[in-house]
């Protein structure tokens, strides 16, 4: 079972998702909140798998509250939630560590698969919408590439620029003439030689160090 936590001042909006997500065999809503403060508690004292966090409410925003719940030893997964999907204080939670966003008028479809790719800790959300993000929004100032990057073989460098432009495993696999198995292995010897969690990140590391 997957445990969900809602984090949205919006009543109603949290009702709808709850019903939507308890609706699923695998999914279970655990706790609710209605601003990021009270969004700390619940998190820690219930702690869910995945945190769906409302970026902009009131006491304390959810860009905080992410910051926060992130610099805890065992975080969970937290996907952004949104009405721009071009949104800077998105990217800038991203930047901080979430598992992406989500358009709050997503289709429900599209959201339960979401929850459950991010539970999976492949969080493939929409690297193509993170990528065009962070193209329309900008970013810091391009930092020197980490010495980690050069552990990368010929062969994952080709998979990481693949990634880096939001293309999927089995459009990478296509392209290369791989499995999608042998491109998913790729990925993973990626993520492990940049310290990086999931796709999201690995955009976040390439628009960050020029790569992108």
């Amino acid at each position: 079972m997957i445990r969900v936590a809602l984090v949205d001042d919006q009543a109603l909006f949290r009702a709808g998702i709850r019903m939507l997500v308890d609706s699923q065999p695998d999914l279970e809503v655990v706790a609710e909140a209605s601003d990021g403060r009270e969004a700390l508690d619940i998190v820690r004292s219930t702690s869910p798998d995945v945190v769906l966090m409302d970026i902009r409410m009131p006491v304390m925003d959810g860009l905080a509250a992410t910051a926060e719940l992130l610099a805890d030893p065992h975080p969970p997964r937290i996907v952004m939630l949104t009405t721009f999907d071009l949104d800077e204080a998105a990217a800038r939670a991203i930047r901080q560590g979430a598992s992406g966003f989500l358009l709050k008028d997503a289709d429900p479809e599209f959201l339960l698969a979401a929850i459950r790719t991010v539970h999976g800790g492949s969080a493939v959300i929409a690297a193509s919408a993170t990528r065009e993000l962070f193209a329309h929004v900008g970013g810091a100032a391009t930092r020197p590439v980490p010495d980690e990057f050069a552990q990368l073989t010929e062969r994952e460098r080709e998979i990481f620029a693949l990634a880096a432009r939001g293309l999927s495993n089995a459009e990478i696999a296509a392209r290369e003439f791989l499995s999608e198995a042998t491109v998913k292995t790729h990925i993973s010897r990626i993520l492990t030689k940049l310290g990086l969690r999931d796709r999201v990140q690995l955009v976040v590391f390439a628009f960050d160090h020029g790569l992108a």
